[in-house]
């Protein structure tokens, strides 16, 4: 993100920024860890965001319901069961999607409902639940066309349009459906500078270490070095479902 090789990763010390660092407690490995960096600060890039989604900034301690629902799509891939767990802290009922061998996974970050992406009745079912309630915004995990068309038949049934924050940018737009590429390095840019501190300073290590937030989902470890690099890309090439792939260094 810097352009800098001091910041590269395959180095025996590399520099990285004060602020978006965290310690981990003594019961985590590095590969658990390792999964959590960068859907972190993208799933906090789009969630607190005064601009988007302006959720409150997370507790570790039995966050109050506010009220407010957000639909967050692909729950069990790493930005979105990161965001699930961050959604929760914030006091944020979350209705999210999952394949069906996945629902008790993301339920298990917070979940309060969860709906099968590829059911042919799954934009009708959401559609249905969230108009009974106080629905303040999507987060798009997946950011693809299929997400992207399933959550504009959403927002159109709702006649609705609100924040939408996605992890690739789209050409998809429409009256009620525009949706925000976010990128994990804005949460240490101003205006949004108080929010990486505040993730990685302060709610991070205090949860991590009471076991309130998880390093999910679990790593799939493919390999180590940098030859395996290319086997790890073929793995996620054929896809996996509520893992990361990890290679060790």
């Amino acid at each position: 993100m810097t352009r800098n090789p001091a910041n590269s990763a395959f180095q025996s010390y590399p520099i990285a920024t004060a602020s978006l660092v965290s310690t981990i407690p003594d019961f985590m490995t590095f590969e658990q860890a390792v999964v959590l960096p960068l859907a972190i600060s993208t799933a906090c890039a789009g969630l607190y965001d005064k601009g988007l989604l302006n959720l409150p900034l997370p507790s570790t301690t039995n966050p109050e319901n506010i009220g407010k629902t957000i639909l967050i799509w692909g729950g069990a891939s790493s930005v979105g069961a990161t965001a699930i767990q961050l959604a929760t802290a914030s006091g944020v009922t979350v209705i999210t999607t999952a394949s069906p061998a996945n629902h008790e996974f993301v339920k298990s970050l917070g979940a309060g409902t969860v709906f099968d992406y590829r059911s042919p009745t799954v934009v009708e079912r959401i559609a249905s639940v969230l108009a009974e309630t106080e629905f303040v915004g999507v987060y798009d995990a997946i950011g693809e066309d299929s997400s992207c068309d399933a959550v504009s038949a959403i927002l159109d049934r709702l006649n609705r349009k609100v924040p939408v924050a996605s992890v690739l940018p789209s050409d998809k737009k429409t009256e009620r459906f525009a949706p925000v590429y976010v990128v994990a390095f804005s949460i240490i840019q101003e205006p949004n500078q108080y929010i990486g501190e505040w993730i990685w300073g302060k709610f991070i290590p205090e949860a991590l270490e009471n076991g309130s937030f998880q390093a999910k989902p679990d790593p799939l470890v493919t390999g180590h070095g940098l030859k395996s690099i290319q086997e790890a890309l073929d793995v996620q090439r054929k896809g996996v479902s509520a893992k990361k792939i990890v290679v060790t260094l």
